[in-house]
């Protein structure tokens, strides 16, 4: 009965009217709720709380538990994907160009961790479910083509050396902005919060362009 009345609470014209906000607000939800319990302890009566929809529309749009983590999942690597077009690479000389990714890179996921959290969740799966998706194939491919792209642009101008790979170079960025995220509990309690304040973490952005630019840069 209790239950019953809780449908009967939740609004059910913006199921009809907006489909595409009711699945937008029901894959945040979920991407949150997989970030703080991973793919077996999340419930999608929990997913259902966080929202004003319910358990029979999830159910309704993804299917089940796992196809809605596989889209919590492709949504979460479309925004990183969607950021870095945004930059505008192909119009800012090569360093500069660099520059800006590697920043937006940090900046990124140090304001998502929910993202870091669930490429964690993701690799103790062992990739199941990122290997079956296409979506986020397509935009990690294309993340590679940009850096390719910009390595080019930078060895014609002879601002950068010879045989970078960019795959070698998305790991090396990657490295340096995931670990910021997903050690800083650990790290944060072995050696202090400084780090992780406002300055802490301008100055860490400042290291980590430097670190890519050294690597790459003719010396």
């Amino acid at each position: 009965m209790a239950k019953a009345l809780e449908e009967k609470r939740k609004p059910k014209s913006s199921w009809k009217q907006d489909p595409e906000r009711v699945k937008a607000e029901i894959i945040k939800a979920a991407m949150a709720e997989f970030a703080q319990n991973g793919l077996s302890g999340a419930k999608i009566d929990d997913i259902s709380a966080r929202t004003s929809t319910s358990k029979r529309m999830i159910y309704y749009y993804f299917e089940d538990k796992e196809a809605l983590y596989l889209r919590a999942l492709e949504a979460a690597y479309s925004k990183v994907r969607q950021g870095e077009e945004k930059l505008d690479l192909d119009g800012l000389p090569p360093v500069e160009a660099l520059e800006r990714l590697v920043a937006f890179t940090f900046d990124h996921h140090r304001k998502n961790p929910d993202f870091i959290r669930m490429v964690m969740i993701e690799n103790v799966h062992h990739a199941e479910f990122l290997n079956a998706s296409q979506v986020i194939r397509g935009l990690n491919k294309k993340a590679v083509g940009r850096l390719e792209t910009l390595i080019e642009r930078g060895q014609v101008s002879g601002d950068f050396r010879d045989e970078i790979d960019p795959v070698e170079l998305h790991w090396q960025i990657s490295a340096i902005s995931v670990f910021n995220v997903s050690n800083r509990p650990t790290f944060s309690s072995l050696f202090g919060k400084s780090l992780y304040t406002r300055e802490g973490q301008d100055r860490l952005r400042a290291r980590a362009v430097s670190m890519v630019l050294g690597d790459v840069l003719k010396r």
